[in-house]
């Protein structure tokens, strides 16, 4: 049989995949989930991220700053600059979703 794999539908992906983020270690595979999806895959913004958002689970289980990972923007800037992307346009929708919530109070912004 053929060893080439046909992937031209995901919308059954929620229901047969489920990516658990526990702590910030794993949390780059949201962004590299939306880079296969719309670089590899060919799929849109919204349907990507829709896919994304329903086979990705994170789980915090402390909340001691020591605990919480840090990455220097220079850094994920030169080893994976499409990531940063994809991250960048996450926190620009996130954002707008909160000024739409809150409008300008910068506070909460």
């Amino acid at each position: 049989g053929s060893r080439e794999v046909a992937r031209s539908n995901f919308d059954q992906m929620p229901e047969k995949v489920a990516i658990q983020l526990n702590d910030t270690h794993p949390a780059l595979a949201v962004p590299e989930l939306m880079r296969i999806l719309l670089d590899e895959e060919g799929l849109g913004w919204d349907q990507a991220w829709t896919i994304t958002t329903q086979c990705c689970a994170y789980t915090n289980h402390t909340i001691l700053p020591e605990a919480l990972e840090r990455w220097p923007v220079s850094m994920i800037e030169e080893l994976l600059p499409r990531h940063l992307e994809i991250i960048y346009h996450i926190n620009h929708i996130h954002m707008e979703q909160v000024k739409e919530k809150y409008g300008d109070d910068f506070e909460k912004l």
